[in-house]
């Protein structure tokens, strides 16, 4: 029998369990009547809260069985719920992951980066239907394609440290986004992505000399609203550029870049520095504007963003190439590489599609964008797409679902 004070739910199964099993039926519910009536059960069981949460933390453990990671379910929470449900989201996965000896190592950048939990509300009701609003979320998400291992699977032996290179790519790009110059910021990057190129000529080079067995990996990329297509476009252009592919999930918010390890992490951090420039450009146009006596408009800070990663798309393979063409010998090297992130890409997507930029068009922002691009250049080439036209030449590979 359960006792009055709610360690037991009157069906002889202890713990909150049979409280529980009676309240799950609402995660798979369409109404929220159905939710409402849950949540009062647990609410009413203070002997259920244990057994709540550790079937919280089996979600978790279930989809990292089924391709998600941290940062992706964090992002799931935040386009579908509110903060608090990212909240305790981000409690479940500390609390599932800290049983682990050892981590995948993009995994211990992602759970730096969950947000504070700040206890439980007072409010026992409010508290259950947020959870399981949350729940709810978490066994309606799909499988994905795995882009690493899980927690629990064989893992590669761990790095020495974050690679030299790398660790300079990062400070690069740290003072470009820190300058208020555009002609240092554009220098800044410049070296950026030229250490880029040169670094992933340095490995088909070892890859030349004493080919290994390393395939291509793949890792997700957050691609958030405001203005997605234009942010994956430029998230297209950063990874082509570097011998890598992207291909844009639309419905879950990310791109999954495809490419070599050695290549993956500086795409990542590329792309985030442009985007950070790119932001604060197009923030310093709109002021403008202001002060010509226009209002800032949606069509405006989308041309900008368009033509921006358009333009700088050719800036970057501009630098690529170049820096490719002082080693012709390694050209076959090259190639073989980029043959291999073909295939895998067509492995973990063999159906996609490219997809058209629907944009409105502003001539006013897309020369800016194009403009603020051009500062941000690369190469000194001056040579790309010109303005005059609002459909970008360079077009996301969206993932079929």
């Amino acid at each position: 029998m359960g006792e009055e004070d709610g360690h037991g739910d009157g069906t002889g199964r202890e713990d909150g369990v049979g409280t529980i099993d009676k309240a799950f039926g609402a995660l798979y519910a369409s109404d929220d009547g159905s939710l409402d009536t849950a949540a009062s059960l647990l609410a009413a069981d203070r002997g259920a809260d244990a057994e709540l949460t550790r079937r919280g933390e089996e979600f978790v453990r279930t989809l990292w069985a089924r391709g998600w990671q941290p940062a992706d379910l964090v992002r799931a929470a935040r386009r579908d719920l509110a903060d608090e449900h990212v909240r305790l989201l981000a409690g479940l996965i500390r609390t599932e992951t800290a049983g682990y000896g050892r981590l995948p190592h993009r995994w211990e950048a992602q759970l730096a980066e969950l947000p504070e939990d700040p206890g439980r509300p007072t409010d026992r009701f409010s508290y259950a239907t947020a959870v399981l609003e949350l729940y709810r979320l978490l066994v309606r998400l799909p499988r994905l394609d795995a882009v690493g291992p899980a927690p629990g699977e064989a893992l590669p032996p761990p790095a020495p440290g974050e690679p030299r290179m790398l660790g300079r790519i990062r400070a690069l790009l740290a003072k470009a986004e820190a300058t208020g110059y555009p002609e240092e910021a554009e220098a800044l990057t410049a070296k950026a992505q030229e250490l880029m190129a040169r670094h992933s000529l340095d490995e088909a080079t070892l890859a030349a000399g004493a080919p290994s067995p390393e395939a291509p990996g793949a890792i997700r990329i957050g691609v958030d609203p405001p203005y997605e297509q234009a942010k994956a476009i430029l998230l297209d252009a950063v990874a082509t550029a570097n011998h890598c592919r992207a291909v844009w999930n639309e419905a879950h918010g990310f791109s999954t870049v495809v490419g070599f390890e050695s290549d993956l992490d500086p795409v990542e951090l590329l792309y985030t520095s442009l985007l950070v420039q790119g932001t604060a450009a197009m923030t310093r146009a709109e002021a403008e504007q202001r002060a010509g006596g226009r209002k800032r408009t949606k069509s405006f800070r989308q041309s900008f963003l368009l033509a921006y990663a358009n333009r700088l798309g050719a800036r970057l393979s501009a630098t690529s190439r170049r820096v490719a063409a002082e080693a012709p010998t390694l050209l076959p090297a090259l190639a073989s590489r980029e043959a291999a992130v073909t295939t895998r890409t067509d492995e973990l997507f063999p159906e996609t599609r490219t997809t058209r930029v629907r944009a409105a068009w502003d001539e006013a922002g897309w020369t800016h964008g194009a403009t603020a691009a051009d500062r941000a250049t690369l190469h000194p080439n001056r040579r790309g797409v010109e303005n005059g036209s609002s459909d970008s030449s360079r077009r996301p590979r969206h993932q079929d679902e």
